[in-house]
């Protein structure tokens, strides 16, 4: 027996399921849930920001805590998900300090990542049949 859309709205399981897919790729959470077009803008949109950041020379920052700002601009960059893993996998978004659009290519980075951050409370909004 298959569970209804408001059953499996009210699962806890579900509700987790979406926002872990919504992080890690943004807009999947939307995209599970049938809200094509939300899902595909931020699909496209999100790491095309990551992106844009990267090219403009911003960091991937690392998880200093001896440092706070660092160390929240990690946790920032984190929140675009597989984006931020593959940056770090390919030894890319080391940033280059001396660029002139260094401070740019960080604000990109963050924001892209915090950005995300939201989506998944919307899809967790939208998977508890919130919205």
């Amino acid at each position: 027996m298959h569970a209804s859309a408001a059953d499996r709205a009210q699962s806890p399981a579900f509700t987790y399921l979406i926002c872990a897919a919504a992080w890690l790729v943004p807009g999947g959470g939307h995209l599970w849930l049938g809200r094509l077009q939300k899902g595909l803008t931020f699909l496209i949109v999100l790491p095309l920001m990551f992106a844009v950041g990267l090219w403009l020379e911003g960091r991937v920052f690392p998880f200093e805590f001896s440092q706070p700002l660092v160390a929240l601009a990690a946790f920032a960059n984190l929140g675009i998900g597989l984006p931020y893993f593959l940056a770090k996998g390919l030894g890319i978004g080391a940033g280059d300090v001396i660029a002139i659009t260094y401070e740019y290519g960080n604000a990109f980075l963050i924001v892209a990542g915090l950005l995300n951050m939201l989506v998944v409370i919307d899809a967790f909004d939208v998977a508890q049949g919130r919205k």
